[in-house]
């Protein structure tokens, strides 16, 4: 099957978003087992950066299940997982200091940001009609179908790519503003730091793997 075939270029983002993933939950669970000396929970630490921001108005809700926590550019909004919600640890301090950098992000028009809000409803479109529209024109031959899978499905690798230096992005406002105003301190500071860049190689795995998926739909559409 030339499906098959071509599965092997996605072995090197499957090992890498299997360990990307290990290792965030690894360093999460690590760091959620050490306490802040501040005592302050994430729903404080949230509030406390978005007041200073200025974006009193942004609501902090909680939304079930690990590792959920999310800004919703859309509603503004701000929801955190009821472990980082209620947590004093360094990894629930973190993350919701990251989110709450998003929030900072969205109020600045920090480009990158307002770039991937744009293309949102392309992108949810893209990731699964360019698949049905790719192999439908491979099936029957319809070379211009499977060329505008390819395409749709770059729209989706482009999503990607602008998605890393916006987490990047909050990941360092995160941690400057947490070290900055003593929210966490010394070896705590490190602790958020691992935990954020932990969380950061999940999105460079999926950039690898949208890259990867694209390559490897571009080589069987020139296949004769």
């Amino acid at each position: 099957m030339f499906f098959d075939r071509t599965f092997i270029l996605l072995i090197p983002a499957i090992v890498i978003s299997f360990w990307a993933q290990a290792k965030v939950s690894s360093t999460f669970e690590k760091y959620s087992r050490v306490r802040s000396r501040s005592g302050y929970t994430g729903a404080d630490v949230a509030r406390m950066i978005l007041d200073a921001s200025g974006l009193r108005d942004i609501p902090i809700e909680i939304i079930p299940g690990k590792l959920t926590d999310h800004y919703d550019p859309a509603n503004r909004v701000m929801r955190l997982s009821p472990e980082v919600f209620h947590g004093d640890s360094v990894s629930s301090i973190g993350v919701a200091a990251h989110e709450s950098g998003h929030a900072i992000q969205h109020k600045l028009h920090y480009v990158p940001l307002q770039i991937r809000n744009s293309i949102v409803p392309v992108v949810n479109f893209s990731s699964s009609a360019s698949w049905i529209i790719f192999f439908v024109g491979i099936i029957f031959s319809i070379p211009i179908l499977a060329k505008v899978g390819v395409i749709l499905f770059a729209a989706v690798v482009v999503f990607q790519l602008i998605t890393l230096p916006v987490e990047f992005n909050a990941s360092s406002r995160a941690v400057e503003i947490l070290e900055s105003r003593s929210i966490l301190m010394g070896d705590e500071v490190k602790g958020a730091r691992k935990v954020l860049s932990a969380a950061a190689m999940t999105y460079v795995a999926a950039a690898l793997m949208a890259i990867l998926n694209l390559i490897r739909l571009i080589v069987i559409s020139r296949r004769d």
